[in-house]
C-alpha cells in the first residue's frame, strides 16, 4: 500500500511507535524493537535522530557552523547511538548455530571473561565489564557454539541499561536458545555515570549474577563454577 501524503509527512519514529503501541508492546531504552522496524526506516531515523542532536549542540551553545570539530558531530552521534551502542534496540536476535548434544554432554562449561559494552540508561554514560557464562547443558537438547554466547550478550548489551537487568535478560534469552539443567551468569562493570561525574570514583565495581535451574539447587555446582572463574 503505497504511503499517503499524510505518510510521508510524519516523522519515522511516530510511525514506528505508533505501531508498537497498536500492538500493545513494551519499548522501553532495554526492549528490542526490531519487529516493528520496516527496510529503510532505520537510515531515515538516523536523519531524524541527526537533526534533533542539532538542535540540542545548537540549545548548548556550540558553534557547529565555524568550529571544525563539531561541524558533522550531531550525525555522528546519531551513527553511534543507532549503529553501533545501542544496535542491539533496533536489529533482530543474532542467528545462532546449533549442534545436536551427539555426545549427550552434562557437565559444567564456563564461557568468559566476555567483555561487554554497554550504557546506563539514567545518564547514557558507557558500562563496561566482562560476564562469565556457566552452563550446564541437557543431554537430550542441541548445544551452540561458544562465540554465539559472545554475540547474545552483545545484542542484549546494546541497549541503554542497568546491569541488574541486562543480566536477567541474557539469562532469559540463553535459557530459550539452549534450555540447559542450568544457567549461572556473573557480570562485573565499571559505571561511567559513576566515574565520570557524580562521586567521580574509579574504582569502584558493581558485580552481580544470576542463577538458574540447578545451580539454584545445587549448592555444591555454584561453588565450583564461583570457584573457576578467574578474578
Amino acid at each position: 500500500m503505497p504511503p499517503t501524503p499524510e505518510d510521508e509527512g510524519t516523522p519515522v519514529s511516530v510511525k514506528i511507535r505508533e505501531r508498537i503501541v497498536a500492538a500493545r508492546k513494551r519499548f522501553h531504552s532495554n526492549d528490542n524493537i526490531a519487529e516493528f522496524i520496516q527496510p529503510g526506516e532505520l537510515e531515515a531515523m538516523l536523519d531524524e535522530v541527526a537533526q534533533k542532536m542539532q538542535g540540542v549542540l545548537d540549545s548548548m551553545v556550540i558553534d557547529t557552523v565555524s568550529d571544525h570539530n563539531t561541524g558533522d558531530t550531531a550525525r555522528r552521534v546519531a551513527k553511534m547511538y543507532l549503529n553501533e551502542v545501542f544496535r542491539g534496540r533496533y536489529v533482530k536476535a543474532p542467528a545462532i548455530t546449533e549442534f545436536p548434544n551427539a555426545e549427550h554432554l552434562n557437565e559444567l562449561m564456563i564461557v568468559g571473561p566476555i567483555t561487554v559494552r554497554s550504557a546506563c540508561s539514567h545518564h547514557f554514560c558507557p558500562v563496561i565489564g566482562r560476564v562469565w557464562i556457566g552452563i550446564l547443558p541437557n543431554e537430550h537438547t542441541n548445544v551452540i557454539g561458544l562465540s554465539k554466547y559472545a554475540r547474545l550478550a552483545e545484542w542484549v548489551m546494546g541497549r541503554p541499561q542497568i546491569q541488574e537487568e541486562a543480566v536477567v535478560q541474557l539469562a532469559d534469552l540463553i535459557m530459550e536458545k539452549t534450555q540447559p539443567d542450568g544457567l549461572a551468569i556473573v557480570m562485573e562493570a565499571t559505571h561511567y555515570c559513576m566515574a565520570w561525574r557524580g562521586v567521580k570514583d574509579l574504582d569502584s565495581k558493581m558485580i552481580n549474577s544470576v542463577m538458574r535451574g540447578v545451580f539454584l539447587k545445587d549448592p555444591a555446582l555454584r561453588r565450583e563454577f564461583l570457584a573457576l572463574i578467574p578474578r
